[in-house]
């Protein structure tokens, strides 16, 4: 008899989740905002005539990614940009890569020379190495060559990660105009560009280097007093390459996630600040820095992210998009002893188990955008309100053997969600560079 009232609970209990699982899903097929497709080049005309209130006044858009090797993600957020674009002027485009990125890809996207094969070269970080980021790149050109600079897009790196060659932009900006900065501080730019971060190591490292380069640039600053109004922009230009350089000096001796989110940080709040007229930024990046909680590995620690100190500064003015999906092709690097370090790819063929993702394929569209004000005032508020698994993979990618699962709440990250049921790999171009 107790055996029975045993599963007769079970079948109650199972029926009060399917229950509730079908109320989510009807909410969602009644109430998400269809996205037509991931072409990056059509339109977003249904999100256009849906548009929720709070995306339509914001001034600083973050579109973040699951993982860093996702095509439809990739693809999406340039369509989401060139929306944004046109229908709000949005043209400072931030990423999650470093300075020494921005000069050879400015130059190009405002009709300089070089071509799409080799524009990838620009970038220190190997996902944009792909199709699907540098025809992004290609189209910030096109729409730039009958604009003056004024008008035109410009692109920004907010990283703090690789800082090549801005110790040669010193010196050449020394050399050039007689600059007095000493040989031993020029040389202790040089040591500190080249500077390989180790990991978990203990260094005083920062402590000694960041005083020398704030000499240089108490320097720089005294000698622009005197330079022709043009030529100031090459100054300005230098002694923000040297920002960043110290910025990466003090990551060499706290190389942790915070302290990296929070000099990206200061770049963004900078870029904005002193490059955007009217205040509005398109922010790509990965999940974990967009979004306004802060990192899903650190869930039982306080820990600040890139999106958490933009949504404190800018209130509503920013707003944060994940994305999420249920299934298809994964990518990452492995390593072992007798292979090396070695890309490859993994069929994915449903959701995780225990997952957001699990309920949320199950809605009828392909591609989806959810509102999360309009959710959390809804009848399925508790499943957007409840801490469930999602998958967080970064530049390694994706690693059968690692757990890449963390329990997250959608509602205290994100403004807007989109869902795509189905992911590939991008297109990269390795072979082409």
């Amino acid at each position: 008899m107790k055996k029975k009232y045993l599963v007769i609970i079970m079948l109650y209990f199972i029926f009060i989740a399917n229950a509730q699982n079908d109320k989510v899903i009807n909410w969602i097929d009644e109430n998400a905002i269809t996205i037509e497709d991931a072409n990056p080049d059509t339109q977003l005309s249904i999100f256009n005539d849906n548009i929720p209130k709070r995306f339509a006044d914001a001034k600083i858009f973050g579109f973040g990614e699951t993982t860093h090797h996702g095509k439809e993600f990739f693809d999406l957020k340039a369509k989401f940009f060139k929306y944004l674009v046109k229908s709000q002027d949005v043209k400072v485009f931030i990423i999650e890569d470093s300075y020494p990125s921005e000069s050879g890809i400015n130059e190009w996207i405002s009709g300089g020379k070089g071509d799409v094969k080799t524009i990838a070269k620009n970038f220190s970080i190997v996902p944009w190495y792909c199709k699907e980021v540098v025809n992004l790149l290609e189209w910030m050109r096109n729409y730039n060559l009958d604009l003056t600079k004024e008008k035109q897009i410009r692109f920004y790196g907010m990283d703090i990660q690789s800082v090549k060659n801005i110790n040669k932009e010193i010196r050449d900006l020394v050399n050039k105009y007689n600059i007095p900065v000493s040989k031993e501080l020029l040389t202790v730019a040089d040591k500190c560009a080249e500077k390989k971060v180790e990991y978990n190591k203990s260094t005083d490292w920062a402590d000694i280097q960041v005083p020398k380069l704030n000499k240089i640039e108490s320097i720089l600053l005294n000698s622009k007093n005197g330079i022709k109004d043009d030529n100031i922009t090459e100054f300005n230009s230098v002694i923000r390459a040297l920002d960043y350089l110290i910025k990466y000096t003090f990551y060499v001796q706290n190389n942790y996630s915070q302290d990296r989110d929070l000099k990206m940080y200061e770049n963004v709040k900078w870029i904005i600040e002193n490059k955007s007229k009217n205040g509005k930024a398109f922010v790509w990046a990965h999940n974990e820095h967009i979004n306004y909680r802060g990192f899903g590995n650190y869930s039982k620690r306080n820990i600040y992210n890139l999106g958490r100190h933009l949504k404190e500064h800018y209130k509503n003015n920013y707003y944060s998009v994940g994305f999420d999906f249920g299934k298809g092709t994964l990518g990452g690097y492995t390593f072992n002893k007798d292979e090396g370090t070695k890309w490859k790819t993994y069929q994915l063929k449903e959701p995780f188990s225990k997952t957001y993702a699990k309920t949320l394929i199950q809605a009828k569209e392909d591609i989806y955008f959810i509102d999360m004000d309009k959710a959390l005032n809804s009848n399925a508020k508790d499943f957007f309100n409840t801490k469930n698994m999602q998958l967080v993979n970064g530049g390694p990618g994706y690693n059968p053997k690692k757990n890449q699962l963390y329990k997250q709440k959608y509602s205290e990250m994100y403004d807007g969600l989109i869902f795509v049921k189905k992911i590939s790999v991008p297109n990269y171009i390795f072979n082409e560079l």
